[in-house]
């Protein structure tokens, strides 16, 4: 008897239907066919075991199983769910009806339990792009799948529940998750106590801020002193624009940046969606139910190899880059990166995406972030202090700062030289203490900027920020009255500026306008954005 079962290959963040074609007929052989690899062929002990936990068992017969396409290759253990199914339905033990319409998958644990697979997200896209009626996933992967609209998503724990389903029992209803349609830019006072909740912002001024992944970043208020770095934080999260810190030992530049997320706005629906279906590919453990609501926060040590920033490896599993996309990627120490792996984030920070080639696979994965770095100005890290002698000498420091190349210097927005910190500013005198602004306050400004951006990008695709401002779209986005080209002329011919910088500053600019509440870009606006370059 013939029978066939569904189940999915996630290609990159995109997936393709498996066809699983089982037939048991008289004889003594088990064939598995179709390019699986050592972990498929592996299921055949896995099933056998698991399906004889819930009074079943394999025929010992001739079992001919094709997982079609034939000419992709079928990876990991999540093919254990629809290929026991498929051996059961054609052996005639359980219904087939139900499967015709069902995408499932699932591995199976040897007491029929169900673990986790990656990808549920993008398979439950394409099932409903496929029409199909159904989904069943293990419940953990499932939470994230039930946030699609218009296809019933089930989630299991144990191969016995799949049969009950198969065969028509009731007590099993599709998922539903909290999670609305139109995301809030902001969260709510009690949005901690819901499953798909971003963080919370403490009331209390200097507070740490608390992301739904479980980690505590700094609150601004922490920080002393440092205005202008505070103010170019601020427009980088609003606009979602680079940033390179130069400054000594001690100065603050990794704890502002650990606060940055604090700042941040939650995702939107649109971002929420890709930026999950990352995650959920790289199989990455995450608090949040259903889709992510936080901006990720990724910063690898600088030991980091070229594959692991941009992905790759055996199975094409995405990189930092892409783990960063729609939030920030920080380079702490940029020097002390490999060379190699600082120049591959030049094409992702143009393209808003990373293509990987092997000579297994071609893959595309997005990697639209916010890159914030850090670095000391020499060697020792005090060149130019203000009260420390700086004991390099001038070969040292121009080999120290060259080895960040001219390309990418050019594709960082903010150009921040961060000074120490005033001790005037770490111990104020009695009676003159100044409590300095809290993330809330700058987050407020940071979200409204956000909302003026997306109304003005709705309709573009891959458009979420003044920093992916197209260029063939600027002159309609950013335009200039006759002063502000005088002074953006001059100021291009005096600094030598690369045509990619004057795209930047035009963006940048936009940004500062957008802050300032300016539909149109003004003198000041383009000024700020220049001495940021």
């Amino acid at each position: 008897m013939l029978v066939k079962t569904y189940g999915s290959a996630v290609h990159g963040i995109e997936a393709l239907t498996v066809t699983i074609e089982a037939d048991v007929s008289p004889g003594l052989n088990f064939h598995l066919v179709g390019l699986p690899d050592n972990a498929v062929r592996e299921s055949q002990q896995r099933i056998s075991t698991a399906v004889q936990s819930v009074g079943m068992n394999i025929p010992g017969k001739r079992i001919v199983i094709n997982m079609a396409p034939a000419d992709l290759r079928k990876e990991g253990s999540a093919y254990d769910l629809p290929l026991a199914l498929a051996v059961l339905a054609a052996s005639g033990q359980i219904n087939s009806r139900f499967l015709e319409g069902t995408l499932c998958m699932g591995e199976l644990a040897l007491d029929g339990t169900l673990r986790p697979v990656r990808g549920a997200l993008s398979m439950a896209l394409h099932a409903k792009k496929e029409g199909f009626e159904r989904c069943v996933f293990p419940l953990d992967s499932a939470r994230e799948a039930a946030v699609v609209e218009g296809i019933a998503v089930y989630g299991v724990t144990h191969l016995a529940q799949v049969l009950d389903l198969v065969e028509g029992y009731p007590g099993l209803e599709p998922l539903r998750v909290d999670d609305p349609a139109d995301f809030p830019t902001r969260p709510t006072a009690d949005s901690s106590t819901r499953p798909t909740a971003g963080f919370k912002l403490s009331p209390t001024p200097g507070s740490s801020t608390a992301s739904s992944a479980g980690q505590a970043y700094p609150d601004f208020a922490q920080v002393r002193g440092q205005a202008q770095a505070r103010r170019a934080l601020e427009v980088a999260a609003a606009g979602g624009h680079n940033v390179l810190m130069t400054g000594p030992p001690g100065a603050g530049k990794t704890f502002m940046t650990k606060c940055l997320p604090g700042i941040l706005p939650s995702l939107t629906r649109p971002e929420a969606i890709e930026t999950t279906r990352i995650w959920s590919v790289a199989g990455l453990p995450r608090k949040e139910q259903g889709l992510m609501r936080t901006r990720p926060f990724r910063a690898p040590h600088h030991t980091a190899s070229v594959v692991s920033l941009t992905g790759g490896g055996a199975h094409a599993l995405p990189g930092e880059i892409s783990l960063a996309h729609n939030g920030v990627l920080y380079l702490d120490e940029l020097p002390e990166f490999p060379s190699t792996a600082l120049e591959v984030l030049r094409q992702p920070l143009e393209d808003g995406t990373i293509r990987l080639s092997r000579a297994r696979y071609k893959v595309d994965y997005p990697a639209r972030f916010m890159l914030v770095a850090s670095m000391n100005p020499c060697p020792c890290g005090f060149n130019g202090h203000p009260s420390r002698e700086c004991v390099c000498a001038e070969y040292q420091i121009r080999r120290y700062q060259n080895r960040i190349s001219g390309p990418l210097r050019d594709r960082m927005d903010i150009h921040l030289v961060v000074r120490p910190v005033d001790v005037e500013d770490l111990i104020p005198r009695e009676g003159f203490v100044a409590q300095a602004e809290d993330s809330q306050a700058i987050r407020a400004r940071v979200e409204q900027a956000r909302v003026v951006q997306l109304e003005r990008f709705r309709g573009l695709e891959g458009v979420h920020t003044n920093a992916r401002i197209p260029v063939t779209l600027l002159p309609r986005f950013c335009p200039l009255d006759v002063p502000c080209r005088a002074f953006l002329k001059q100021a291009l011919e005096r600094l030598h500026l690369s045509a990619r910088a004057h795209h930047r500053i035009l963006r940048l600019a936009r940004t500062i306008a957008d802050l300032d509440g300016s539909a149109a870009l003004q003198l000041q606006h383009l000024a700020e954005a220049v001495q940021y370059k």
